[in-house]
């Protein structure tokens, strides 16, 4: 049974991966392994050990930190404000990565009027 932290970790290197667009053929090679243990990382099947973490941070182009952010709400049972209107992990799903990444594609001042816009309309609903 993988370890929650073995798990986080790993969908925070998917997370990551998928945000700059990178293949998990491209980012084993990056760091000298088979896309299959970039797989079991991801998965949280197989742990990364620290030395390997540190490489993929740098190919990625983040701290190491990067891969424990969001660890204290694993297990608290209390849901933050606004949980109820999105899914537990929000970056785990492949339409929200897309959007994000769609989003940080826009010229920065269109951005920031698709952001207004969007706050307006959920106000609105």
């Amino acid at each position: 049974m993988p370890h929650a932290v073995d798990v986080h970790v790993g969908k925070r290197i998917r997370q990551r991966r998928w945000l700059i667009g990178m293949t998990q053929q491209t980012l084993a090679e990056s760091v000298g392994i088979k896309f299959q243990q970039i797989q079991k990382y991801e998965t949280g099947a197989n742990r990364v050990s620290a030395s390997r973490l540190w490489d993929i941070a740098e190919v990625v182009g983040v701290p190491v930190s990067f891969f424990f952010e969001g660890m204290e709400a694993i297990d608290t049972e209390a849901e933050p404000s606004g949980a109820a209107l999105a899914p537990a992990d929000i970056l785990g799903d492949k339409e929200a990565m897309e959007l994000v990444r769609s989003y940080y594609a826009i010229p920065e001042e269109q951005r920031r009027r698709l952001f207004e816009l969007a706050r307006v309309l959920s106000d609105v609903a």
